[in-house]
C-alpha cells in the first residue's frame, strides 16, 4: 500500500491524527514519509495526482473509510 493511502484511510478513521493534520498537514505528512510529490498532491487537492500517486481508479476510493484532502 502507497504512504499516501495509508495516511488518507488515517485521517478518515483517526480524529486525533486529522485534528493535528488540520493545525500542521506538513509535519503529518512528514512523518507519514510522503513524498514531495504526495504533499503537493494533497495540499492542491490534486485528485488526479491523488489517483496516479496511490494506483486507484476512481470505482476504488469508495471505502469504508473517508479520504479526504484537507487545506493548510
Amino acid at each position: 500500500m502507497s504512504k499516501l493511502l495509508d495516511l488518507m484511510r488515517k485521517l478518515g478513521s483517526d480524529a486525533a491524527l486529522a485534528a493535528e493534520y488540520d493545525k500542521d498537514p506538513e509535519a503529518v505528512m512528514r512523518r507519514a514519509g510522503l513524498s514531495d510529490a504526495e504533499r503537493r498532491a494533497m495540499v492542491e487537492k490534486d485528485y488526479t495526482a491523488i489517483k496516479e500517486l496511490t494506483g486507484l481508479t476512481d470505482g476504488q476510493f469508495a471505502t469504508n473509510h473517508s479520504i479526504k484532502c484537507y487545506e493548510k
